[in-house]
């Protein structure tokens, strides 16, 4: 890493001021004097409107502007939220209902925006709410995943949005047909609620020609060009912006409903409108991650080799396409659907239901970790109907080092991997032969010990191509703007350290700007595990240009000819000068000679391929039989993330991932009643992990550079997540199954768990 990075431990910057009170968030920075806005929403899950009065909240003290869906039709916002379709397997396309701003005939999931009051408080625009008359023929909620029931859009038939496959059938089949033995089990994977530290927000301001919006997300090129198509204006007289954000994970990269009505409300108006979720409101509409249902199968040949696989799955869209919501459990599963072993026979085949619920999107990993908690899960169990070790199923089966690069069978090419190894350095790490000690010790308490492995694989996703520019500042200063969105990640300190090691400019001087669609042209945002490696990859391509730039002119300061000089990523040098300039020192004396075309530099630059980030995870619990409840005790991680710039943040990131994939598996689930009601809308309700809840996590990585890119670097974001569900589920399992359990589901909460121990006692 010595010519791309020093691969050092930096401690954030922004972490001094997020610590002690003086982020700047969207609720921070709105303007002053900016109108509030309140949302009146949908209180029952599907239901046909009858009645929306907004008379008397419109004479209400302080209000402003009532919105409605009618209203704004009326007024030309007419367009539907934009969300991505997918073509079904036989070619025709998927179900795209219309999505309004704000619910127009139909009210289709609890939560969902009916009216926007606006008024000069909070509290005068939510008590102008309660004026509102809203009466409604309520219809039966849609709720479960089968083609039928009510009807939560018109348009589409048995309210399937999609089915759609990937992968030869035929071929799959004939394996299945051949195998030895067939392992089968249907695997659920839970509803969860994103709830980011910071709920959701935003601000708009109009100034006769052009829209600001700032709102709390994850990018924002894409947002504005949505905003220019549904509020019909042109692309260049809309600015987004976007401040320090408190968590995204997935949730906060669509611009929602509440961000088109506060900016047509400012536009009306001609003052600036602030919106603030509270987090009931955040748990009721924003939107949810995961809630699958897989029926998957492993077929093997004599030798314990997988010679097919095929998953058949059940998602939930919830009530409408939200940004990405088709393509999650299809494109994005398939992704990674063979994960790291080597099989061509796969078929993969996905139908999406709409449902009388809040939407589903992508929630950190977005179809990765879905995918690799059904195969991992399926490896498990396969060794044990097997009859052998689980570690050594998956060892037999990795893709072999000489493979790569490797074409998967959905069209994915794995440029590098050394999964043995990487296993290896787990089976070491984890002490796993001292486990049958610790399982002893737990025996002796009365608990219940088990182990479980995942060993996952994930694909970097979103846009490959990202531009970085570097400008020098009059006071000595240097500011480096980028296209990605920090979400909390430690950005400010990665790009500014990547830029200080590759130009020799003090880290102290750099700042990063970020967030801006007016200063900055063009940028792919946050998601998708993309952001370092790509950011890196344009600043190494801008670096590149600035060294040719500068080059010529310090030929003629130095007395040398250009092809003499070098950089050595701190100063400039050539043989006969005493001239030595850092860059700093040389754009100081172009500023003095008035060479303003060397201050400001910038390039895009495309990464050739994905990189696919990897790795063993290995979870311990005990189980109390006596009450059910798990305790996560022991977790361990050995990841090939490639080359590192900063270990530090890298293993950060996986804490949260793992904090977040544990936290699915052992307590979060989001309930709704059959009316569609959401049981879980307060953390009374909704189990959230906490630091309790997790054990000290041991990280160590083995790292095999990625051919990716040039800096060898695999994006790690997301890839505790990935890891994390299936590792704790199979050691929950593992430890109830000399009890009689043969299956369970997340969350493994202690009233499940000890329900699958009743269950098997009372049948035992």
């Amino acid at each position: 890493m010595e010519k791309f990075g020093k691969s050092q431990s930096v401690t954030r910057v922004e972490d001094l001021r997020f610590l002690t009170g003086h982020g700047g968030y969207v609720d921070d920075v709105a303007p002053e004097g900016a109108l509030y806005a309140y949302v009146m929403r949908s209180p029952v899950a599907h239901a046909t409107i009858t009645t929306l009065d907004t008379q008397d909240a419109e004479q209400a003290d302080g209000v402003r502007l009532v919105l409605t869906g009618d209203g704004m039709q009326a007024a030309g916002i007419t367009a539907s939220i934009w969300g991505v379709t997918i073509k079904n397997r036989d070619g025709s396309d998927a179900a795209s209902p219309y999505r309004p701003v704000l619910a127009t005939g139909k009210l289709r999931y609890v939560g969902e925006p009916v009216v926007m009051i606006v008024a000069e408080t909070l509290d005068q625009a939510r008590d102008a709410a309660e004026l509102i008359e809203l009466d409604y023929d309520e219809l039966p909620a849609k709720m479960d995943l089968a083609r039928g029931g009510a009807a939560v859009h018109d348009d589409v038939p048995d309210n399937l949005a999609f089915d759609w496959d990937m992968g030869d059938e035929a071929a799959c089949q004939a394996a299945f047909d051949r195998a030895a033995k067939v392992v089968r089990m249907e695997v659920g994977d839970n509803r969860v609620i994103v709830n980011a530290m910071e709920p959701r927000g935003c601000y708009a301001e109009w100034d006769g020609t052009r829209l600001h919006v700032c709102f709390n997300g994850q990018g924002v090129w894409g947002p504005k060009t949505h905003f220019a198509n549904v509020l019909k204006l042109e692309p260049e007289n809309v600015r987004v912006t976007m401040p320090d954000v408190g968590g995204g994970f997935g949730m906060k990269s669509p611009a929602y409903p509440e961000y088109y009505a506060c900016a047509h409300a400012a536009m009306l108006l001609g003052l600036p409108v602030r919106w603030m979720s509270d987090r009931t409101e955040a748990m009721l509409s924003d939107h949810h991650g995961r809630d699958l249902v897989s029926e998957a199968a492993l077929a093997f040949d004599e030798t314990n080799k997988i010679i097919g696989y095929r998953v058949d799955t059940r998602c939930n869209l919830g009530a409408y396409n939200s940004n990405f919501g088709q393509i999650i459990q299809t494109t994005l599963f398939s992704r990674v659907l063979m994960g790291t072993y080597d099989v061509q026979a796969t078929y993969l085949r996905a139908e999406g239901y709409y449902t009388n619920t809040v939407y589903v999107d992508a929630y950190r990993g977005a179809g990765r970790p879905e995918a690799i908690y059904v195969l991992e899960r399926m490896m498990d169990m396969a060794a044990r109907e097997l009859g052998v070790d689980p570690w050594e199923l998956r060892r037999r089966n990795f893709i072999p080092v000489a493979s790569f690069p490797y074409k998967a069978a959905t069209g994915e090419t794995y440029d590098v991997g050394d999964f043995s190894r990487v296993l290896n350095h787990a089976d070491s790490f984890a002490d796993r032969s001292g486990f049958a000690a610790r399982k002893q010790a737990s025996a002796a308490q009365g608990k219940l010990r088990g182990i479980g492995l995942c060993y996952y694989i994930e694909s970097i996703l979103g846009d490959p191509s990202e531009g970085a520019k570097v400008e020098f500042n009059e006071d000595g200063t240097v500011t480096i703007y980028v296209g990605t969105q920090s979400n909390g990640q430690g950005h400010e300190t990665v790009y500014a350290k990547f830029l200080s090691d590759q130009t020799g400019i003090p880290f102290d001087l750099i700042q990063v700007v970020q967030g801006d669609s007016d200063r900055i042209a063009q940028g792919g945002g946050t998601g998708g595990s993309r952001s370092v490696t790509v950011q890196t990859n344009a600043t190494l391509a801008t670096v590149a240009k600035m060294v040719q730039a500068f080059t010529p002119y310090l030929a003629e300061k130095m007395g040398v000819d250009a092809d003499q000089i070098s950089f050595d990523d701190e100063t400039f040098r050539a043989p006969g000068s005493n001239l030595t300039p850092t860059f700093v020192e040389a754009a100081a004396m172009a500023r003095a000679d008035g060479r303003t075309d060397l201050l400001t530099h910038e390039d895009r630059a495309t990464l050739p391929a994905r990189s696919f980030p990897n790795g063993a995870h290995v979870a311990e619990v005990e189980v109390d039989p006596e009450t059910g409840k798990t305790d996560l005790v022991r977790y361990t991680v050995v990841d090939d993330f490639g080359n590192l710039i900063n270990p530090m943040l890298a293993e950060g990131q996986v804490h949260g991932g793992i904090a977040q994939g544990a936290g699915q598996a052992l307590l979060e689930q989001t309930v709704y009643d059959e009316d569609g009601q959401l049981l879980t809308a307060t953390f009374m309700d909704y189990a959230m992990p906490r630091a309790a809840d997790m054990p000290f996590f041991r990280f160590e990585t083995e790292p095999v550079p990625s051919t990716a890119n040039p800096m060898g670097m695999k994006g790690c974001g997301e890839a505790g997540t990935v890891g994390a569900m299936a590792a704790t589920t199979n050691a929950v399992l593992d430890a109830l199954w000399d009890s009689g359990v043969r299956h369970v589901d997340m969350p493994l909460t202690p009233s499940r768990v000890w329900g699958y121990l009743q269950d098997v006692s009372q049948t035992g």
